[in-house]
């Protein structure tokens, strides 16, 4: 018998045992009286479906069926399992407004545990005395606390320093391309007020007249926010969201909106790709690209950025910046593009640890809108560890597997001998070997339900990158992920969140080489905070991507090799953002090279 004929037969005798099943059910749906509601029984909807439809599902979710399994399964499919999907095909299809969040919350605290410090307590350094800076570079290139002491001392003005970014913003962003919109009247009406309040005796704090640019995923009013994407280019928002108004309370002054990779993957967005200041022939990563370029290239004095799975780490690494990712929960959301309910961060970049800090005081805290921040508190002292005897409490943890292998480099390994030599009590731990990367099933299918109507109606077809690796084929894919499996991951996100847990009994904090994916994909979904800084310099013969390699466009390659700035990542406790920033001023100083600036810009 051929091979054909054979496979006929086999595939005839299931249709006829799924025809009999769907015949049975069809006889059984006139309700007895006082029976109770069946599963199973409703009303056949939705197109009919084989044996063979279910045999080809079975390579998408990697599971195998026997040939009753299969009969059962198509038999009824049309009255079991097609009407849930009633609310997205009809006929009481029901639109989900963006702002409402799913059931379930993510709360990175275990039940039974407490997390972050018991109370308030925020002492910044004492002022810097610089006199201010003959050349404008130099003033464009300051941290926010020296450029706060200018300003507060009135050796500045806001709107002098403002019109120093706007004219930076303007002549760089040729090379760079990280401005979606330059929001130059908006800045020196803002800055104009903080000048008037400053003179008045009316000095907000550190940030007051401060000039930021914004992740274009944040919402400001009346400015459009474009999420880097083609189809929201126009869209212009009725209101702050809360981060942007906190600023704006702290007097802090909008001078840009900063270029993300379209819906927050990456470095492309609908002008372009964003490059890296130190290297103008590579991407400046992402998908925090802008903010990451612009304060490496002195175009801002912050920024805020965002991160669900590397966003503002990686750019930070690649720019040369300073990148504080908040504990999850730390910080509202709310009038920020979602990408993933359960793992979206709004976080600071800047040139120095203690700046991160500066903006993280600022917008910490619930605003009764985002179901998913909490109260918190932030004990900061930039003094506390200015001792041995204090560094020697700090126990600093590290996976030597991972401080070994790639990607960590002779900068990782030379900054955890930098922390032995100052004297923090370093700890080996451990982590089991799990396939952390289960857990992406969470972001892949979050996500897609965010962006769910845009790709049904295929307007993601007019993202400028459409490759194998960039969110629409995602989006597609994830409406052929398991439920089963999704609830599985979830669960084996709590059982990851024991782990991080027992390792953080051991130490206070994690020396992580930057870009290790286990450290990226186990810290958003628990929630831990983390600090990246510059440690030092590698010398690259290649640039660098985040996206999948392609044969037909070779990335450039470079003889001599480029020198560029290379990171390490600190990761600290739930909610003790304070510690991080104690440890990370005191390697930054040890480090001594964060001052260093990308040629051409200054």
């Amino acid at each position: 018998m051929s091979r054909s004929r054979r496979d006929f037969l086999a595939k005839g005798s299931l249709t006829l045992v799924a025809a009999a099943l769907t015949a049975k059910n069809a006889s059984a749906q006139t309700p007895t009286p006082g029976a109770p509601p069946a599963f199973g029984t409703a009303p056949p909807v939705g197109p009919a479906v084989s044996v063979e439809t279910f045999q080809n599902a079975q390579k998408l979710v990697q599971i195998e069926m026997t040939s009753h399994d299969l009969a059962q399964a198509a038999g009824n499919w049309q009255q079991a399992m097609a009407p849930v999907y009633e609310r997205r095909t009809g006929p009481r299809k029901l639109a989900i407004e963006e702002t409402i969040s799913p059931a379930t919350v993510w709360n990175p605290t275990l039940p039974g545990k407490t997390s972050g410090p018991a109370t308030n307590h925020f002492i910044p350094a004492p002022p810097t005395t610089h006199p201010l800076p003959t050349h404008e570079d130099d003033i464009a290139f300051a941290p926010v606390s020296q450029l706060s002491t200018w300003i507060k001392t009135r050796q500045i003005t806001s709107e002098r320093l403002t019109k120093i970014y706007l004219d930076r913003l303007q002549r760089y962003n040729k090379q760079l391309n990280c401005v979606i919109t330059l929001a130059s009247d908006h800045a020196l009406k803002q800055a104009r007020q903080a000048d008037s309040e400053i003179a008045a005796g009316k000095y907000r704090g550190p940030l007051h007249g401060i000039p930021w640019g914004a992740k274009d995923l944040l919402d400001t009013a009346n400015i459009p926010t474009t999420y880097g994407a083609e189809f929201y280019r126009d869209r212009i928002p009725a209101e702050d969201a809360t981060v942007t108004a906190r600023l704006n309370e702290a007097g802090a002054v909008l001078v840009a909106k900063l270029s993300l990779g379209a819906l927050a993957l990456n470095d492309i967005w609908f002008g372009g790709q964003t490059m890296n200041p130190w290297l103008l022939e590579e991407g400046a990563s992402g998908s925090s690209a802008g903010p990451g370029a612009a304060v490496a290239a002195g175009l801002v004095g912050f920024a805020i950025g965002s991160e669900t799975q590397g966003s503002i780490v990686s750019p930070s690494m690649r720019c040369g910046v300073t990148g504080l990712r908040p504990t999850f929960g730390r910080v509202p959301r709310t009038g920020a593009m979602t990408l993933s309910w359960s793992c979206d961060k709004l976080g600071v970049m800047a040139r120095g640890v203690e700046d991160t800090v500066f903006v993280l005081h600022a917008i910490s805290g619930p605003d009764g809108r985002d179901v998913g921040c909490v109260p918190s508190k932030l004990s900061f002292d930039a003094g506390s560890l200015a001792s041995k005897a204090a560094l020697s409490k700090v126990r600093v943890g590290y996976i030597p597997a991972w401080m070994k292998d790639a990607p960590a480099t002779d900068v990782d390994r030379a900054a955890l001998q930098t922390i032995k030599n100052l004297g923090f009590t370093t700890v080996e731990v451990s982590l089991p070997d799990w396939p952390y990367d289960s857990l992406n099933i969470i972001l892949f299918a979050e996500a897609a339900a965010a962006f769910e109507e845009i790709t049904l109606n295929h307007k993601v077809d007019e993202l400028k990158a459409q490759v194998p690796d960039a969110w629409p084929n995602t989006f597609r894919q994830s409406r052929f992920l398991s439920a089963v499996d999704f609830v599985q991951a979830d669960r084996l996100r709590r059982k990851v969140a024991m782990e991080m847990e027992r390792v953080f009994s051991e130490v206070d904090l994690l020396l992580v080489p930057s870009l290790r994916d286990e450290f990226l994909v186990i810290t958003n979904f628990t929630g831990q905070p983390s600090l990246t800084l510059r440690a030092g310099f590698v010398e690259v013969s290649e640039a660098r991507s985040d996206w999948a390699p392609d044969p037909a466009k070779p990335l450039p390659r470079f003889s001599p090799a480029r020198r560029v700035p290379h990171g390490v990542t600190l990761v600290g406790r739930l909610f003790e953002e304070g510690t991080l920033a104690e440890s990370g001023m005191v390697l930054e100083t040890a480090f001594n090279v964060a001052a260093e600036r990308p040629k051409g810009f200054a």
